[in-house]
């Protein structure tokens, strides 16, 4: 499906060990339900890298505006449905991926992230997963609109990096470095969250990416979601470790 890759990566999905072309494979797929969404053909059957390129390039030449016109029903009953399930309470479903990464650190990989979410080029977080479908950065946070785990409807809502307090999932001591936010509706309610960790390893590092739905999420849509996670952080993993820009 694709050529040799930079780094290793290996996912840990469910508690079993899942190699980087299942993965892949998963992505492939999403290639094609993605373009279909946005409505536009779907890249031609082949290589992975070339098929993610090209939907990269149907986004960006389609631009935020209209993505975010062709995406407004799906995206309105998204918002609806999290504000309401998040105000049963604030317990919480949790999407968990871990991945066993062959080079690099951690450090230099949230690094790396962290200028990857604040840059204006958008282009690292929307190569990163099919479903990723427009990303900005500005004074709520990061505002992401995707379609999370296997959730037939594209969402909006923004990731506040300054806010940890409304998240169920504390901090592990022995993973130093992290990336951790609350997720808020369009109209600021508290809907999720996520908390990224990640440590060195005598050979690379690893890393344990947490989601946090709301209780009465579908448990086949936080399931779905382990994939999504070991998709993009994949991605951008190797990105990070080619020393792709941002």
């Amino acid at each position: 499906m694709a050529g040799s890759r930079s780094v290793e990566i290996v996912a840990l999905i469910g508690g079993r060990r899942v190699e980087r072309d299942r993965v892949l494979a998963w992505e492939d797929r999403r290639i094609d339900a993605a373009a279909k969404k946005l409505g536009v053909p779907a890249p031609e059957p082949g290589d992975i890298d070339t098929r993610r390129e090209t939907l990269l390039r149907a986004k960006l030449d389609l631009g935020s505006a209209e993505i975010r016109r062709r995406l407004a029903r799906e995206s309105q009953w998204a918002d609806r449905i999290a504000r309401t399930q998040a105000r049963v309470g604030r317990q919480r479903r949790r999407s968990v991926t871990e991945l066993e990464v062959s080079a690099g650190s951690a450090a230099d990989f949230v690094t790396w992230f962290d200028s990857a979410v604040n840059a204006d080029d958008p282009t690292a977080m929307l190569r990163a997963c099919p479903d990723h479908f427009d990303t900005t950065f500005g004074a709520r946070g990061q505002e992401v609109l995707e379609t999370t785990g296997s959730s037939p409807l594209a969402a909006l809502f923004f990731i506040d990096y300054d806010d940890v307090s409304s998240l169920v999932t504390a901090p592990d001591a022995l993973f130093p470095h992290q990336v951790a936010g609350v997720a808020r509706a369009q109209n600021g309610r508290a809907i999720g969250g996520v908390r990224h960790q990640f440590r060195d390893t005598a050979t690379g590092f690893r890393a344990r990416l947490t989601v946090e739905f709301p209780l009465p999420t579908l448990p086949a849509m936080v399931a779905g979601h382990r994939w999504h996670l070991a998709c993009e952080f994949s991605n951008w993993i190797e990105a990070a470790t080619q020393g792709a820009p941002q």
